[in-house]
C-alpha cells in the first residue's frame, strides 16, 4: 500500500524562489475527507491520484499516469475551481522540500512540504520556513479548491 508521510508549513523568507519551478494544475473529483481523487496536470504529465484519511501527518496515497487528453477531460469534470501554482524543489540539508506558489485565488499563498520517512523523522529547517501548518485542513489543496485563500478574510470558515 502507497503511504504519505509530510509535513506542512507556510513559508517567510525568499531563498527558495532561486530553484526552477513546474506549473501544476489539479482538480478533486472527490473532497470526501475519507477518500479524495484527484487530477493533476504538471507539464506535459498527468496523473490520478487517491488519499485517504489522514492520520498525524499519514494517510495512504495511490498515484496512477494517466494520458494527458484523459487528465484534460476529467479536470473538466472537477467540481469548483481547480488549484493553480507554481511547484519548486528545493534541496535543503540532504532533503527535498516542495514549495507551492499558489495562483489564481490561492494567491498570495506559498506553503512549503516535506515527505519524511516516519512522524518523528528529524530534519534540518530552511531559514524562510515559517509556522507548521500539517494539522491545519485549511492548507490542505482540497480545502483550498473549495474555499480559497483569497476569500478567507471575506467569509468565515
Amino acid at each position: 500500500m502507497g503511504i504519505e508521510i509530510e509535513r506542512k508549513f507556510l513559508v517567510t523568507g525568499t531563498g527558495w524562489r532561486s530553484a526552477p519551478g513546474e506549473r501544476l494544475v489539479q482538480g478533486y473529483l472527490s473532497r470526501d475527507p475519507a477518500r479524495t481523487v484527484r487530477v493533476r496536470i504538471a507539464g506535459k504529465a498527468a496523473f490520478l491520484t487517491i488519499k485517504g484519511t489522514t492520520q498525524g501527518a499519514t494517510r495512504a496515497e495511490f498515484e496512477f499516469p494517466l494520458p494527458l487528453a484523459d487528465a484534460e477531460a476529467l479536470l473538466a469534470m472537477c467540481p469548483g475551481p481547480c488549484i493553480d501554482k507554481i511547484r519548486r524543489r528545493v534541496a535543503h540539508a540532504g532533503a527535498t522540500w516542495e514549495v507551492d506558489e499558489f495562483l489564481g485565488d490561492n494567491a498570495g499563498l506559498v506553503v512549503a512540504e516535506i515527505e519524511l520517512p516516519a512522524e518523528d523523522a528529524p530534519f534540518e529547517r530552511p531559514d524562510w520556513l515559517g509556522e507548521e501548518v500539517t494539522h491545519d485542513p485549511r492548507y490542505f489543496n482540497a480545502q483550498l479548491a473549495r474555499h480559497p485563500f483569497g476569500q478567507w478574510g471575506a467569509a468565515p470558515l
